[in-house]
């Protein structure tokens, strides 16, 4: 090999081995300002204070602010788990129904209702002096199969009435509000309204919401009357257009005259990975939704937690923060009249099966424990409510 040849490979491998050495340099760098990051936030969760005044429970709390606070329960946990029970009782002053009010518990055959697990709920509400919410009267999902196989556009209308006028008017007085409709809104499916692809949209139309809040203000003109939705509250392209398409329809209810009184939000958080919470532009949303005289509901709230560390008590704080931060920016809108979280204990959460952890430690997304003891989330909660300010009561 010429020698020049050889001093410019030389040259070359010199070049590269100072090229490798600086982007192991730099992926260093990398990892140690990553690591870095994540210590400063560990220690911020650490070192933050979720200190709470009395041990008055969430319903109280809630009620000296104009605010109710409940959780999502099944007639079962409360049957068969005492304990469950009590803590309810103590805690909440508002429940809402798992699926006690879904087709397919409540209509199992197209002239057969089953009212009595919903009954047991209504029941257990008025003994404790609490509210009850009915979830949900229009859904695409947890349909029987009876409705999946006969309906079609010559009947959908009437099965759709019957079924809202027959639950509504049996509980007219017993039920505070109903998720009327649940989960309408999917922009990405392409419609320029932002409505999603269901059964009701296809043989009813888009004016399937209007008749569905209609003929429940007929059967029951004095229960509030509320369209539910997830994915409302990070700043991600998705939620950004889903925020937009559920303004632009409740905002083509009020102006039909359409019945409606509030806006669910959902809030299950933590399920956008590292997106972030925009203060001022989830703030805005909620004003604008007020400013339709619409109030407004937390109905579902609870924090996947797949992210958060395995050491308990760094992941409860991450996910108390996680709570605290979220009500801090909602309960500045004073339309927000009420907070649920999906499940009151850890014991009974959907999380478990539906967002596992890949360490296989068991979820704690709730306010208390499996053992029913109160955690860093029940002091976020109890913290969030006794720093807003008072509001007026809803009845």
């Amino acid at each position: 090999m010429p020698i020049r040849l050889q001093r410019s490979l030389g040259r070359r491998r010199a070049i590269f081995l100072g090229l490798e050495m600086m982007a192991g340099i730099g992926a260093f760098t990398a990892i140690s300002q990553f690591r870095n990051a994540q210590t400063q936030a560990q220690n911020q969760v650490l070192q933050r204070d979720f200190t709470v005044s009395g041990t008055a429970p969430l319903r109280d709390r809630a009620a000296r602010k104009g605010l109710f606070y409940g959780a999502a329960v099944l007639r079962s946990q409360l049957a068969k788990d005492a304990e469950f029970a009590k803590s309810v009782a103590r805690e909440c002053n508002i429940l809402v129904s798992i699926g006690e009010f879904k087709w397919d518990m409540l209509r199992v055959q197209p002239d057969r209702f089953n009212f009595e697990p919903a009954d047991v709920l209504v029941k257990f509400a008025r003994t404790h002096n609490m509210r009850l919410r009915g979830h949900t009267l229009v859904w695409h999902q947890a349909l029987p199969l009876w409705v999946e196989s006969t309906m079609n556009n010559l009947n959908a209308r009437e099965i759709m009435v019957d079924h809202i006028s027959t639950v509504v008017r049996r509980y007219a007085g017993a039920v505070h509000s109903w998720d009327v409709v649940n989960e309408a809104i999917k922009p990405e499916e392409g419609r320029e309204d932002g409505l999603r692809y269901t059964p009701w949209l296809n043989f009813l139309g888009p004016n399937y919401i209007d008749l569905a809040f209609r003929t429940a203000a007929a059967a029951d003109p004095k229960a509030m009357l509320v369209y539910n939705e997830f994915g409302l509250d990070y700043d991600t392209p998705g939620a950004n257009a889903k925020r937009t398409a559920v303004l632009n329809l409740l905002t083509r209810l009020k102006n039909s005259g359409t019945p409606i009184h509030g806006l669910g939000i959902q809030a299950h958080l933590g399920r956008e990975g590292k997106a972030k919470l925009k203060p001022a532009q989830l703030r805005q949303f909620l004003r604008n939704v007020a400013d339709l005289g619409l109030k407004i509901l937390i109905t579902e709230m609870d924090v996947t937690e797949k992210a958060f560390p395995t050491d308990i008590q760094l992941r409860d704080r991450g996910i108390a923060a996680l709570y605290e931060d979220y009500l801090s920016i909602v309960l500045e809108e004073p339309a927000v009249i009420a907070v649920l979280t999906w499940g009151l204990s850890d014991r009974y959460t959907w999380l478990s099966t539906a967002e596992p952890r890949s360490d296989e430690s068991p979820v704690r997304p709730l306010p208390l424990d499996a053992q029913m003891n109160r955690k860093f989330a029940w002091n976020a909660i109890a913290r969030s409510f006794d720093k807003t300010t008072k509001r007026s009561p809803v009845a």
